[in-house]
């Protein structure tokens, strides 16, 4: 099994394709699954899929593995290095699909005494956050009552699992700031009205919104990361145009920092003689982990010799908390090494890391359709 895993895990990391492209990578996993006499849910997806072990009945848990990479040109010297240019798995999907196929393969292995039914997602595009969005809003999940899933973790050596019950993943969301003035030659700044000043005031003002509005036991984050006005030395520009990300673990939290920004920048535009549209996109929401099952977790995983750690929580987003929102879950890092980031050109994850974490999962799901049966 561990070789299978292995091979697998290699074969994905040299073919990897972007959001809303893995047509291989849907292929290849479809021969594997019905090659395994695992039966795959009817669906209209395009890319991606959903496996089904089990009797078919209720309760119903659900494995997620995502399956997309992401438009970075690979800097490793790995054997298996991608051979797509400018295409590589930096986040560890490749990975994570290698886990859950051997999770699937060994729920498949004792099917028949399984107290339900375990459906394993193939997720596409988590990367550009559409991908579980598109399969939840399909309703292909409305009959399950716990959604598992697993993320690489470089910070934590091979062999060791990071659990964290209630937030360990934030909130991921994008505001565009424009202030409209109007435009002049600069040697007349009074014939016109300057707009970059007042994206100035509102950049400043930002910087008060976590450090003023919100409760300092909370945590949230405030990024502008792109700033643009005017093309030229000599005029003073019509426009003047800001963006970047909000961050936060707690709902209620997400919404004051949106309105407290509408305000500021309303009130600062105002101030100035400007005019300013304000848009705010809302991304993935909180990952929230289910406590209950976060201590069963932690049990399981020192009964298979894991070690396990506190999950260090991230203002990094993760689409998986769109699940979450049909029915409780948990989220859980696998220690896979390497000493690079996620994202990073030079991310590598470590392939022995496989089989424990595809047991631990197999062996999680099968005991919480226990629970889900027949109680404590």
């Amino acid at each position: 099994m561990e070789m299978k895993l292995i091979n697998i895990f290699q074969w994905l990391h040299r073919h990897p394709e972007l959001s809303m492209n893995e047509y291989k990578t849907t292929e290849y996993l479809r021969k594997i699954l019905l090659d395994a006499g695992i039966r795959l849910q009817d669906t209209t997806l395009e890319t991606g899929l959903i496996a089904v072990i089990g009797n078919g009945n209720e309760p119903v848990i659900a494995l997620r593995a995502d399956i997309d990479a992401l438009p970075i040109q690979e800097q490793t010297d790995i054997p298996y290095f991608s051979e797509t240019p400018g295409v590589m798995h930096a986040c560890g999907h490749d990975f994570h699909v290698a886990c859950m196929l051997g999770a699937a393969l060994l729920l498949k292995e004792r099917e028949s005494s399984l107290d339900g039914t375990v459906k394993v997602i193939f997720q596409p595009a988590e990367e550009i956050n559409k991908g579980a969005e598109l399969i939840a809003s399909m309703g292909l999940l409305d009959d399950v009552k716990l959604f598992l899933a697993g993320h690489t973790y470089p910070w934590l050596p091979t062999g060791t699992l990071g659990i964290r019950s209630g937030p360990v993943m934030a909130s991921a969301d994008r505001f565009c700031v424009t202030i409209k003035g109007k435009g002049c030659h600069a040697a007349d700044p009074d014939k016109g009205n300057d707009p970059i000043p007042a994206l100035g005031a509102v950049i400043s003002a930002f910087q008060t919104i976590v450090g003023r509005r919100i409760d300092p036991f909370e945590s949230a984050v405030v990024s502008i990361t792109s700033v643009n006005a005017g093309n030229t030395w000599n005029i003073i520009p019509e426009t003047a145009f800001l963006e970047g990300t909000v961050r936060t673990m707690n709902e209620d939290v997400r919404i004051v920092i949106c309105q407290s920004m509408e305000q500021l920048v309303t009130a600062t535009a105002k101030a100035y003689g400007c005019e300013a549209i304000f848009e705010y996109e809302k991304g993935p929401a909180p990952v929230i982990n289910d406590i209950a099952v976060c201590e069963r977790a932690e049990v399981i995983a020192r009964e298979l010799g894991l070690n396990v750690r506190l999950n260090p929580p991230s203002m990094i987003a993760e689409d998986f908390s769109r699940y979450l929102k049909i029915a409780p879950g948990a989220l859980f890092r696998i220690g896979t090494g390497g000493g690079f980031d996620n994202h990073h050109p030079s991310f590598t994850a470590d392939p022995s890391a496989l089989l424990p974490a595809a047991k631990f999962f197999a062996v999680l799901a099968e005991r919480e359709l226990k629970i889900l049966n027949h109680g404590l």
